[in-house]
């Protein structure tokens, strides 16, 4: 069953006509439009044991999941297929999976099944790539009213634009129970499963999204300089080697203090003063390139 996005512009209608094509000629393929998130879930109940695929970035991925969550029927041994039609892509980029439709839905016919984890919070939450605390939320809110104009682009605008709002958050940061940062404030925190955000910048180099970890990334790069220095430094990962950033694993994050806004897969959450993150150790999969 491919999922699409009813509002998909015509780049992206003609990129799946192409991916059907490639489709059906290894499967049986049934397609939906899906207006609203809320359709999802009649969908999913509605397949008759097809494996979903979704037409769509982290975005749509992340509410699928979610939603699955919700009803209690996620599960690694049902797959689901990507074709990457988003914006960033970014758990595209770290499963390897091809950022052109076509290719994409090749390998969905010749690839293999990757089980992963999946990042819940304390809230009901769901997680499958990012979640950031503080500029990362604050830049993607940003970038959200500048996409349609900008694309990809909109991501570094929208840091450029946060970047000078904000200074910084005084924040508390607890790994498996032990209190890794409490001083300084920070810039940024980031709960990793996946690597990349924005369309490929690497916020975690080292992350692999079936370790059972969570790659955290604590910056305290709150001066002018050292803002630009770390977005610089963020696009291809270099940031991980600055002393003003701290990189830590664990099973368990916890962060509190003064409220601070979050960014989970590219949906904003109101600031809140604590919240705490948990990895399942692959719970759900992904159908990669074999």
């Amino acid at each position: 069953m491919l999922v699409t996005n009813a509002a998909a512009g015509t780049a992206d209608e003609l990129s799946i006509e192409a991916a059907l094509g490639v489709l059906r000629t290894g499967a049986d393929v049934r397609v939906e439009e899906c207006a609203d998130p809320a359709d999802l879930a009649a969908l999913v109940a509605d397949r008759d044991g097809r494996q979903v695929v979704l037409a769509g970035g982290d975005g749509s991925v992340h509410v699928l999941v979610a939603t699955l969550h919700s009803r209690g029927v996620l599960s690694p041994a049902d797959p689901v297929g990507l074709l990457p039609l988003g914006t960033g892509n970014d758990l595209a980029r770290t499963l390897g999976i091809p950022l052109d439709a076509v290719e994409a839905a090749r390998s969905l016919l010749t690839g293999r099944v990757r089980p992963l984890d999946l990042v819940v919070d304390d809230a009901g939450g769901t997680v499958v790539n990012v979640v950031h605390l503080g500029i990362g939320a604050e830049a993607a809110e940003q970038a959200g009213a500048l996409k349609e104009r900008l694309g990809k682009a909109a991501y570094a605008v929208g840091s450029a634009v946060a970047g000078v709002r904000e200074s910084g958050w005084g924040l508390r940061v607890e790994v498996d129970g032990a209190v890794v940062h409490e001083d300084e404030p920070v810039l940024m925190v980031a709960v990793c499963n996946g690597r990349t955000v924005g369309g490929g910048a690497e916020v975690a180099p080292d992350a692999e999204p079936d370790d059972g970890l969570l790659d955290v990334v604590v910056a305290t790069s709150t001066g002018p300089l050292a803002r630009l220095g770390f977005g610089i430094a963020m696009r291809s990962g270099d940031h991980v080697d600055r002393e003003d950033v701290l990189t830590v694993r664990g099973r368990s994050v916890t962060v509190s203090g003064e409220p601070f806004p979050a960014n989970a897969d590219g949906e904003i959450h109101e600031p809140v003063g604590r919240r705490t993150w948990t990895v399942q150790p692959r719970a759900w999969s992904v159908v990669v390139p074999a």
